[in-house]
């Protein structure tokens, strides 16, 4: 099982932040605190779905009803749950931060715990509003990740304690409730009928297989911290090594499976698909090759750190609701 590594104290004292006091060094304590990378997925799939329902526009006979919160309200409702989740997490993670992300506000000493309910309960208060001044597809859309999104972090659930659920919660809520509860949302909003096209199906489906990828490469590096705290995931279980393969295997798939099915799929160009997905896949496979795993060194042979193919890993899901959108608007 190797050793335990007990948490580590800060080097120095953090000075804890105030908004009102420090406002500037608060605000980029925030956007740690928000975890960047989920904030700029959740704000590129909220856009990349109103594009999708406005090419499904473009190919109907409905005239579309617009107004300047029919993109706005969505965008705001997500990144307000967006902040609460993420932010929830690290709350109930603070001592596994302690190992695994020193460097995240609540660990670091820079938010209090009290300052992080504060920005957690406001951020979950404020999505809830923003999306009943919407439909109720948009509030059925937030209330259920909201709520997926506790159950994967607090006690007693904690759902992230066990592999399969853990990948379930963020497969379901990034790649199932988001893309498909948005797309009713705007179909609502168009005077579209409510009906999930297949290019809604095809995205939707890329994204909960990607999601698993995500969730796997996720856990790699945090095998210690997680270890300590009992935490079974896949990389716990079976290892660094073996679950990296796996995740390289079924990203493979996922880029494959949408290359094969956009050429029966109506309204996308499955050649610009076909391309680009190629291009990606074949970028993905020679970078995979040059990483030095969190246990290694870098060197001249393995130069890319973990942390830099994990957010990598995360500009393709980032790439892909720009690509699929032109993708669809091609076609």
């Amino acid at each position: 099982m190797g050793q335990s590594v007990s948490p580590q104290p800060p080097s120095a004292p953090v000075q804890q932040l105030s908004l009102f006091r420090t406002p500037l060094p608060w605000l980029v304590a925030f956007w740690k605190f928000s975890r960047p990378h989920t904030i700029i997925g959740t704000s590129l799939s909220v856009i990349g779905v109103f594009v999708i329902s406005w090419t499904v526009v473009q190919d109907s006979s409905v005239t579309p009803i617009l107004n300047p919160f029919s993109l706005l309200l969505p965008l705001l409702a997500c990144l307000a749950g967006n902040v609460y989740i993420v932010g929830l997490n690290q709350i109930e993670d603070v001592e596994i931060d302690r190992i695994n992300k020193p460097a995240l506000p609540i660990a670091s000493g820079e938010f209090s715990n009290s300052n992080a309910w504060s920005i957690v309960v406001f951020a979950a208060s404020l999505s809830i509003l923003l999306a009943a001044f919407g439909d109720w597809y948009l509030l059925a859309t937030i209330l259920l990740s909201l709520i997926i999104g506790t159950a994967y972090s607090v006690p007693p659930i904690r759902l992230k304690r066990f592999p399969f659920w853990a990948s379930v919660c963020i497969l379901t809520v990034r790649g199932g409730i988001v893309n498909l509860g948005l797309f009713l949302h705007y179909s609502h909003q168009l005077g579209l009928p409510l009906q999930i096209p297949a290019r809604m199906w095809a995205l939707t489906a890329f994204v909960l297989v990607f999601s698993i990828v995500i969730a796997i490469f996720k856990d790699i590096p945090d095998i210690e911290g997680d270890r300590q705290f009992n935490i079974t995931t896949f990389t716990v279980r079976l290892g660094q090594t073996r679950v990296y393969q796996v995740a390289r295997l079924v990203l493979t798939l996922c880029y494959v499976g949408m290359m094969v099915a956009v050429p029966w799929i109506p309204g996308i160009d499955w050649v610009f698909v076909g391309v680009t997905h190629t291009a990606l896949l074949g970028w993905f496979w020679w970078r995979s090759y040059r990483v030095a795993m969190p246990n290694q060194a870098a060197s001249d042979d393995l130069p890319l750190t973990f942390t830099n193919f994990y957010q990598f890993i995360w500009q393709l899901f980032f790439l892909e609701y720009v690509l699929y959108p032109i993708a669809c608007l091609l076609g």
